[in-house]
């Protein structure tokens, strides 16, 4: 196990992002003790270890979901272990779009997927 955090809560815009009408198709995720301004934006979640980098090839679960990780931006690494920071963005693309942007390959996330109590884990 790469990485693990336990859902602690979903800010009121946290799944805006995953909109076919305005083509976007990412999620926010952040320690809970982010600025108000960015957990209203964001998949809240206890502080975890990154105890070693994400990369292309690896699995992460999201709630009750599994994606295979496609591509890793070059921020990530260092985001995630210090703020709990990344973007999720969806649909396997083998670049990621922004530094610290990690792309998925898998089912569409919903808001029930990842509800308080489960996990995000990097494998």
């Amino acid at each position: 196990m790469k990485y693990r955090a336990t859902i602690t809560g979903h800010g009121p815009e946290a799944f805006e992002f995953l909109s076919k009408a305005l083509d976007l198709n990412f999620v926010i995720i952040f320690n809970e003790d982010a600025p108000e301004e960015l957990a209203e934006l964001s998949i809240l979640h206890t502080k975890g270890d990154l105890l070693a980098a994400p990369v292309a090839g690896d699995i992460m679960k999201l709630g009750k979901n599994i994606y295979t990780i496609t591509a890793v931006g070059t921020e990530v690494e260092h985001t995630l272990s210090t703020l709990g920071h990344c973007t999720l963005a969806f649909g396997g693309a083998k670049e990621a779009y922004r530094p610290g942007c990690m792309m998925l390959d898998g089912p569409v996330l919903t808001k029930d997927a990842v509800p308080v109590g489960e996990t995000i884990e990097i494998y």
